[in-house]
């Protein structure tokens, strides 16, 4: 089993496209019939979509992790486009890590490589 698909609800979709840019995803607007206009990302497979939010409650509880090169490089971007810093780039058991907030409140955990203790 595998994950495929994950959905983020988001207030300002138009920030958000661009905060998740600076992340590093290539995004593309989509619309699926009368569904609404959002951005998708193809991760090696998983689908990663960012949809308007209708509610107050969004998806703030989210938790993403993904893996990237240059974490500091991609923490700084992040900072830039508006993200708030959880806790700073530092060795952990999984590789040199941070977790961020992004516009609406999701955390992302960011790690550079895959070491396992």
């Amino acid at each position: 089993m595998r994950i495929n698909l994950i959905v983020i609800r988001v207030s300002d979709i138009e920030r958000s496209a661009c905060f998740y840019q600076a992340l590093g995803l290539v995004l593309i607007r989509e619309k699926h019939g009368s569904g609404p206009e959002h951005y998708s990302a193809d991760l090696e497979g998983t689908i990663f979509e960012l949809y308007p939010r209708s509610d107050p409650e969004g998806t703030s509880q989210v938790r993403l992790g993904l893996t990237v090169n240059q974490l500091d490089r991609v923490v700084s971007a992040c900072l830039t486009a508006g993200a708030r810093l959880v806790a700073p780039p530092k060795e952990s058991p999984w590789g040199r890590r941070a977790v961020i907030e992004d516009l609406d409140g999701h955390k992302i955990e960011l790690t550079e490589g895959t070491k396992r203790s």
